[in-house]
């Protein structure tokens, strides 16, 4: 009874090799942390046809929005850790557990590549009374609780800008909550909303086009997509301690996804970031390749995660302290 007992295992384990050694042998679940439209949803919607032709497989894509991201993150941590469901997501779940929104972030997960990285921009709606970064505060000083700002919810790009901007001045104002960038940005040009931080990726061609005004790039420098833009340092010296700063897209699987399933990912994503279609729309929409993994990209998601967190509890919109979760103060 116990040879074959030991056989069986033997013969299980031998099955699951092979497995994974010919994976994926079916199509690969990629769940979108945001909606159709956005920034997120663009970075995955244009390396996946280039991960399928090196990974020999399709990649159905899904976008799954709510809860700032944390229901897709949920979703895909609910599922088996086989390397068929990746959670293509952006930087939120970074702040989820001092904000109380979830017990996962990144460091519960393994980092299949984080892909590029954003620049933050502040846009208005072309109607807005206002054209640069004084002037926004100047008029929201003059008219408080009148000026509305476009956000997406606790924990993504919006709230750190606004945490960081709240740090240097204060300002009286209504935020609008939106289900992700691509909507919100979409009210902004309708009227719905004034003004929101977004990421330059997100607004550059809305800009560009003439739908939308650019009001201030938050960085320490001009970009050279729109190099006449002053940065908020301009404006707000104090912001310098903050900048260089933006949000990131990645893609994450389960932990205890085989190692097998792991690496061919890792290196999927890998060489489709070096696709040359890949590359130039990611430099056409002001997007920061980063194309890392494993140690790597652990590292790169500490600092963030450290970085972020204490900025958000230091302006007091934390739920709860990043030292109870042990993340180290930058």
């Amino acid at each position: 009874m116990k040879k074959t007992t030991i056989a069986l295992l033997a013969a299980l384990s031998l099955s699951s090799s092979l497995t994974f050694a010919d994976y994926p042998t079916k199509d690969i679940q990629g769940i979108i942390q945001w909606g159709a439209g956005g920034s997120t949803d663009t970075v995955m919607r244009s390396i996946a046809p280039h991960v399928e032709k090196e990974i020999g497989g399709d990649i159905i894509l899904t976008n799954k929005t709510g809860g700032v991201g944390a229901i897709a993150t949920k979703y895909v941590n609910a599922k088996a850790a086989d390397g068929y469901t990746l959670l293509m997501g952006a930087e939120n779940p970074q702040m989820y557990k001092i904000l109380g929104l979830s017990d996962i972030d990144y460091s519960d997960m393994i980092a299949i590549n984080v892909l590029a990285r954003g620049t933050p921009i502040i846009v208005a709606n072309n109607d807005a009374p206002f054209n640069t970064m004084q002037e926004l505060i100047e008029y929201t000083k003059a008219h408080p609780g009148e000026v509305k700002f476009g956000s997406t919810g606790p924990g993504g790009l919006t709230s750190i800008v606004t945490a960081m901007l709240d740090s240097q001045v204060k300002l009286d104002y209504t935020s609008i909550p939106y289900n992700g960038d691509g909507p919100a940005l979409t009210a902004l040009q309708g009227g719905a909303i004034d003004v929101m931080p977004a990421v330059l990726g997100a607004t550059i061609e809305q800009i560009k086009a003439g739908r939308m005004k650019a009001i201030s790039i938050v960085d320490v420098e001009a970009n050279k997509l729109l190099p006449n833009l002053a940065p908020i340092t301009d404006a707000l010296p104090g912001m310098k301690s903050y900048l260089p700063w933006g949000p990131f897209f990645g893609v994450f699987v389960k932990k205890g996804t085989p190692d097998e399933a792991v690496e061919k990912l890792q290196a999927a994503f890998q060489k489709a970031a070096f696709n040359k279609d890949f590359v130039d729309l990611m430099q056409k929409r002001g997007f920061t390749i980063m194309n890392i993994s494993g140690e790597e990209a652990d590292y790169f998601l500490e600092a963030y995660r450290s970085t972020s967190s204490w900025l958000v509890h230091d302006a007091g919109f934390s739920k709860f302290s990043p030292e109870e979760f042990g993340i180290r103060k930058p």
